[in-house]
C-alpha cells in the first residue's frame, strides 16, 4: 500500500516554492485531480492521496530547470520530505525522454499517459466557446490529436505509448481522462482564484 509521507498542504507549498507561473500551477492541480479520479476509478481508492500528490508534484522542476526535467526533481523532492517511492513515480513520467525510470506500477503508467493528454485536452477546451472540458467530446480530442500542429508540445507518441502500456485503446484513455478532468475543473478554478491567479 502506497501512502504519502507528506500532506497535501506540504506538497502544495513545495510545488509553489519552485513554480510561480499560473500555467504550471494549473497543470499541476489538473494532473493532481486527474490522478485522484483514476485512483478511485481503478480500485486504488485507499491510495488516492498518494496518486494525487504524485500528480501535483510531477513537474516540480520543470519551470525552473526545464533542461534538467526529472533530473533535478529528486533533490527538490527529497528536500521537501518526499519518500523514495514517490520520487521514483515522479521521475517515471519522463521515461524515455528525460528519465530512465520506467513506469511499472499501474499508477505510474497512468501518470505517464495522462500527463501529456491533459495538456492536449486543456488546449482543446480553451478553443471552445465554453472554455471548459464539461462539454468536451472524445471526437473533438481525436481530431485535435490527429492535427500535429495543434498543441505541438504535447507528444502524441507519449500518449500512444501510455495507452499501450495500460493495455487501453486511445479512445478509452481519451474518454477516461476527459471524465477525470471534469471531476476537478470547478475546484481547480476556485483554488487558482484563491491563489490570486
Amino acid at each position: 500500500m502506497r501512502t504519502s509521507k507528506i500532506t497535501r498542504e506540504q506538497a502544495l507549498e513545495l510545488l509553489r516554492t519552485y513554480n510561480k507561473e499560473a500555467f504550471h500551477i494549473q497543470h499541476a492541480l489538473t494532473v493532481e485531480g486527474v490522478m485522484r479520479w483514476y485512483a478511485d476509478e481503478l480500485g486504488y481508492g485507499d491510495e488516492a492521496d498518494y496518486w494525487a500528490i504524485s500528480g501535483l508534484l510531477h513537474d516540480i522542476d520543470f519551470e525552473m530547470y526545464p533542461e534538467e526535467h526529472c533530473q533535478k526533481a529528486p533533490e527538490l523532492l527529497e528536500k521537501g520530505g518526499v519518500g523514495e517511492d514517490m520520487i521514483y513515480t515522479v521521475c517515471s513520467h519522463g521515461y524515455g525522454i528525460c528519465s530512465d525510470k520506467e513506469p511499472v506500477h499501474e499508477m505510474e503508467k497512468v501518470l505517464f499517459a495522462a500527463d501529456e493528454l491533459t495538456g492536449l485536452i486543456w488546449a482543446a477546451a480553451l478553443m471552445r466557446p465554453s472554455k471548459s472540458v464539461m462539454d468536451m467530446e472524445v471526437s473533438s480530442v481525436k481530431k485535435k490529436f490527429k492535427d500535429k500542429r495543434f498543441a505541438a508540445g504535447c507528444s502524441r507518441d507519449v500518449i500512444k505509448t501510455g495507452a499501450e502500456r495500460l493495455g487501453w485503446e486511445l479512445n478509452e484513455l481519451f474518454e477516461k481522462t476527459i471524465l477525470a478532468m471534469r471531476s476537478c475543473e470547478a475546484s481547480i478554478q476556485d483554488e487558482m482564484s484563491e491563489m490570486g491567479f
